[in-house]
């Protein structure tokens, strides 16, 4: 959560600031009052305002104009003494809690940890969906992957993909053959200015709808990179983006962990081999040590071979009955594709990689439709394959052909 501590005693804020940072808020600080408010409002965007002092009438005035203008901000006030009147006004000006000074850090985190609960019942609706792609062993396409969909997915919406493979990140090679202005580093650097219009000029624009947030070019800026930032960032891109699409490095960590968290879907890829299966039984080991649920995971068997020794049946067999897809070896093109820095080209609607690219976005981006199948009628072939999805999610999705991408 972001939040803009506002002081007239700088002590105070050193007090203050520590025990904000600790609970993984970002947070930014200013010496100032009432007058100070509408300005911080407007520049910083904050989920929610800490204000020291402003226990007048004229703080309270400056705090009811600010909650007028941002009906989304939660206010909470610091005071030494509060007289019920007081706390009557506070409220009636917008204040969600106030909170006795001096300050326990337990109080201000439970205060916090309430008006973060709110803010995510309140925005739950509109958010946009958090897509991350983890590959379960190196080379297995999950990049490719990440950056097809997000392509596809900007049809209908706006996209936001955040390279986190932060040591080995390369997602902007894949779309674009320009080099990134700043990076995720950069943004951590300076998280405490993070909004919409900050994290939009950090990224490439690949596409009319499509952005992109560069992983680190250095493996000693990735370092600086927490998962405080990683939360922060994304925290602000679900309210500003569609779908946020995740490449996610391996191994699975605190960082990493982090952003699946904030997954609608988590999507391991692996291919059909024995040591491929083997990791993606010890990634998905994690993930139920984790809690994430069958409902929030989803497989792709990337260069599925129909006659292959190893199909979907052993596949399921050996790592549980989650949701399968299949993707089909088209190594020529996808490989062209990728040396030239380029997506595959629309106009190859033949290639079944990027038919059913553009099947699976279709899936997640108009559920509501998807019942219907193309143009009204029932659904069949691949797409009721697609679309004929129970909620529960718990069977496996495979008919012999390819139904997502590499």
């Amino acid at each position: 959560m972001k939040v803009a501590l506002v002081s007239p005693d700088k002590t105070r804020l050193t007090e203050i600031g520590p025990l904000l940072q600790a609970g993984a808020h970002v947070v930014s600080a200013t010496v100032g009052g009432a007058a100070d408010l509408a300005a911080l409002a407007e520049r910083e965007q904050p989920d929610l305002m800490l204000v020291d002092g402003c226990a007048d009438g004229a703080g309270l005035a400056a705090i009811a104009a600010v909650t007028a203008r941002h009906p989304g901000l939660a206010v909470v006030l610091l005071c030494a003494a509060c007289a019920p009147d007081f706390l009557i006004n506070a409220m009636r000006a917008g204040v969600r809690e106030v909170l006795p000074a001096p300050l326990a850090p337990a109080e201000l985190e439970a205060a916090l940890g309430r008006s973060s609960a709110k803010l995510r019942g309140a925005r739950a609706h509109s958010e946009g969906k958090v897509l991350a792609f983890i590959a379960c062993k190196g080379g297995s396409g999950a990049t490719f992957l990440a950056t097809s969909m997000s392509l596809q997915l900007a049809r209908t919406g706006s996209v936001l993909l955040v390279d986190l493979n932060l040591q080995f990140g390369d997602a902007l090679a894949f779309v674009h053959d320009g080099r990134a202005p700043s990076t995720l580093a950069d943004v951590a650097r300076a998280i405490a200015r993070l909004d919409s219009s900050f994290l939009a000029a950090s990224t490439v624009k690949v596409a009319p709808n499509f952005s992109l947030l560069a992983a680190p070019e250095d493996h000693a800026q990735a370092a600086e990179i927490s998962a405080a930032h990683v939360d922060a960032v994304l925290a602000l891109a679900v309210r500003h983006y569609d779908y946020v699409v995740l490449d996610i490095g391996r191994p699975v960590t605190t960082l990493s962990i982090k952003a699946f968290d904030r997954a609608y879907r988590i999507y391991p890829v692996l291919q059909a081999g024995l040591s491929s299966i083997r990791n993606a039984k010890k990634m998905l080991a994690i993930f139920k040590s984790l809690d994430y649920g069958p409902d929030k995971i989803e497989l792709i068997v990337n260069r599925f071979e129909r006659k292959g020794e190893i199909g979907v049946a052993e596949v399921e067999r050996a790592l549980g009955k989650f949701a399968i897809h299949t993707v089909p070896n088209s190594y020529k093109q996808v490989t062209a594709a990728i040396d030239h820095g380029e997506p595959l080209m629309p106009g190859a609607r033949a290639n079944p990689v990027l038919r059913d690219v553009a099947g699976l976005a279709e899936a997640l981006s108009a559920p509501a439709q998807a019942a219907l199948g193309p143009r009204g009628r029932s659904p069949s072939g691949l797409w009721a394959r697609l679309f004929g999805r129970l909620p529960g999610r718990s069977s496996r999705h495979h008919s012999g052909e390819s139904h997502v991408l590499p």
